[in-house]
């Protein structure tokens, strides 16, 4: 993990050489409406205020959790005691990410969606209130926090989450021979490059066309630069959008010669 320094210098690199925001310059009908649709916010859902008003619970939180983490990597010692105030602190991610994903999934209506690292659930929560004639699939590697998750979902009444625990790499591979293809794949669950690497060339053998993958804090390492960057110049992928935080993989045919784009968000 880079150090918060580092981050930070390498966040206003980003900042000021990434595209502008309001889709200046991005010759790309596709990226340009992606960009004017989702990222400027013409096309977010209403969420339930509720979720958030759960997040502040949540940080608040005192309650002592050991936590045995079999899937998140370096996000969490792998057996240790933690309150459920610093778990949220350390995994949620912000409003406006949770936000953005949920709206992803409101703009592309995947036909499956897919959440790798649920942690408490927050995030969860916007991807099943952006999907609510579907089922959220989403995986946790630690099982308190997974029993805190689903006492979270059903505290604020949603249905439509089916979380699965334990190891990922047990989990996945039977989550995807039960689909025919990858609608939509939040990655968050192990920040280190080789099991990256393995989630996404699983994952990739079940996208076509349609498919989006969302890779969080592609930034936060150097395993996890070196992640994205083979990510990008994967001969399947024709398209990604580095949003810093989160970069967004596609495999679009109709996307002639690959692009990469770095957009300010």
């Amino acid at each position: 993990m880079y150090s918060t320094p580092k981050l930070f210098i390498k966040y206003l690199q980003y900042y000021f050489t990434a595209a502008n925001g309001n889709g200046h310059g991005v010759h790309s009908p596709f990226v340009y409406t992606f960009i004017k649709e989702v990222l400027n916010k013409k096309n977010t859902p209403v969420f339930p205020a509720s979720i958030e008003a759960y997040r502040t619970r949540l940080l608040t939180n005192r309650e002592l959790v050991e936590v045995w983490d079999r899937g998140a990597g370096s996000r969490q010692n792998n057996n240790s005691k933690r309150t459920v105030s610093a778990i949220a602190k350390a995994a949620l991610k912000p409003q406006k990410y949770s936000r953005l994903l949920g709206s992803l999934v409101n703009y592309f209506k995947p036909a499956t969606v897919l959440e790798m690292g649920t942690s408490l659930g927050i995030t969860t929560s916007y991807l099943a209130a952006a999907y609510p004639l579907g089922k959220v699939v989403t995986m946790e590697g630690a099982p308190n926090v997974a029993k805190h998750a689903r006492a979270n979902f059903a505290h604020l009444g949603i249905e439509n989450v089916e979380l699965i625990e334990g190891d990922f790499d047990m989990s996945l591979p039977v989550y995807l021979d039960s689909i025919t293809n990858i609608g939509f794949a939040y990655v968050d669950g192990n920040h280190k490059y080789e099991p990256t690497m393995r989630y996404f060339n699983c994952l990739k053998a079940k996208s076509n066309e349609a498919s989006v993958l969302v890779f969080d804090d592609i930034h936060w390492s150097a395993e996890m630069e070196k992640a994205w960057t083979e990510i990008k110049n994967d001969k399947s992928v024709t398209l990604t959008i580095d949003l810093f935080f989160i970069g967004l993989v596609f495999f679009r045919k109709a996307q002639k010669e690959k692009e990469n784009f770095i957009i300010r968000y």
